[in-house]
């Protein structure tokens, strides 16, 4: 059999934007479906049967009969949170053992890096990058330091011994900061309570299948499987490539699939970019077509943009192409899927960023570093005035709408292949 390989579903804006949704309606077509990176600050939701569901670690293949997930090397888990979400899972009668494997080489995140974020997030003041407060990037410091401690590792004779070492560090930097131990308390628990819990995590997982996965995918695609891996996150928080300071830890881009799995870029197939028909952002960092009027008031109520993990309004603003441009560019998307233009479907007028404008000066390139003062140039187009919800053929949707996606095609050089007409799996288009 042929040798496969990996296709790609990433966000291309700031997150948000309905990659989990994807990854349930696509997994079908796949054996096994991958996260890569990120960890429980991801809200992946899912909607079928009546059901509504959150993942936050859990790769969105996990409800599919047959199919196996992966959680990456490049994933953080905390166990606790980890244990949390297996439970709720078995509530649909699935036992989550028979579908899900470990990578070996993933590491955790420890109860004091959750104290080490909300330390440090509380010493930035009014400077707040927005952190979820869930340890990622504590988390993700000790990695690249070399001192973190990973999946593998708990089910190691030494592994309480180097628990509390790594501890022990964390609590002399809580001290330092200024951080006093009345404030060690994690959503809505003691330090030593919520460490109890974690702890139940560690037992838990000490009963998956824990993997070095970089093989266990190698020899996947030579078996001919398809594989479907899944990234948290959006593009434009790519520690290097995204808003700078106003980040996540880790790439968020397609070159984050091959360090989080470990596989190699000639093993990479299609990369499918999903974004919003508009544009929404969480917590601080530039958002240059970001709408502080009655229009993005209308969006957020209207789209129900609050954080599925954290609960925090989401900041709106009209579809922004450059930056959709830059995130194509930097991934070589393949092909495009586009969510919640039904938000819009009352809408008479709809506006679209084509380009910037800086001391008066046009600008024709995203650049992260440079987007204060940014004015964008806004291009008018007509709003479609009908509900697509239950339209199921794309040659029936109306008129206006097909010109907004052609419009896109045309100004981003990339098919949009896949539209999304409401959050049920079954609201999928197929262009």
């Amino acid at each position: 059999m042929a040798r496969t390989k990996v296709d790609l579903i990433l966000g291309i804006q700031w997150g948000d934007e309905g990659k989990g949704k994807f990854v349930d309606v696509m997994a079908s077509e796949y054996d096994i479906i991958a996260r890569f990176q990120g960890g429980p600050n991801a809200g992946h939701t899912l909607e079928f049967n009546g059901i509504k569901h959150i993942l936050q670690t859990i790769p969105s293949g996990i409800f599919h009969e047959g199919k196996e997930n992966i959680i990456g090397n490049g994933v953080l888990i905390d166990p606790h949170i980890l244990h949390r979400e297996l439970t709720a899972i078995r509530k649909f009668d699935i036992e989550p053992k028979e579908r899900l494997i470990l990578s070996d080489k993933a590491h955790l995140i420890l109860p004091t890096h959750r104290l080490l974020d909300a330390a440090l997030e509380a010493q930035k003041g009014d400077k707040k990058i927005g952190s979820t407060v869930k340890g990622i990037g504590p988390a993700y410091t000790d990695k690249t330091a070399r001192g973190g401690l990973r999946v593998g590792d708990i089910i190691r004779p030494d592994f309480k011994r180097k628990y509390e070492a790594l501890k022990a560090q964390h609590t002399g930097l809580l001290k330092h900061y200024g951080f006093d131990e009345s404030k060690w308390v994690i959503d809505n628990m003691p330090l030593a309570e919520y460490e109890a819990k974690w702890f139940e995590g560690v037992e838990e997982l000490s009963g998956y299948r824990i993997l070095a996965t970089e093989y266990y995918l190698e020899e996947a695609m030579n078996a001919g499987k398809r594989i479907l891996a899944e990234g948290a996150q959006g593009s434009l928080l790519d520690v290097e490539f995204g808003t700078y300071p106003f980040v996540t830890s880790s790439n968020t881009t397609a070159s984050g699939v091959c360090s989080g799995l470990g596989i190699s870029p000639a093993s990479v197939g299609r990369v499918y970019g999903v974004f919003k028909a508009y544009c929404t952002r969480v917590g601080s960092g530039p958002f240059p077509t970001e709408l502080h009027d009655a229009w993005g008031e209308r969006l957020r109520e209207q789209g129900g943009e609050y954080g599925s993990t954290t609960g925090r309004p989401r900041r709106c603003g009209w579809l922004d192409l450059v930056a959709l441009r830059y995130t194509i560019m930097l991934s070589g998307v393949t092909d495009l899927i586009v969510t919640k233009a039904d938000v819009m479907d009352d809408f008479e007028e709809i506006k679209v960023c084509c380009g910037y404008k800086k001391d008066g000066k046009p600008l024709a390139q995203f650049s992260p570093m440079d987007l204060d003062g940014i004015e964008p140039e806004l291009t008018a187009m007509k709003g479609w005035r009908t509900p697509i919800s239950d339209i199921k053929r794309v040659e029936d949707l109306p008129e206006a709408f097909r010109a907004y996606l052609a419009f896109i095609t045309e100004k981003t050089h990339t098919p949009v292949s896949i539209i999304s007409v409401g959050p049920n799996r079954l609201q999928t288009l197929m262009a």
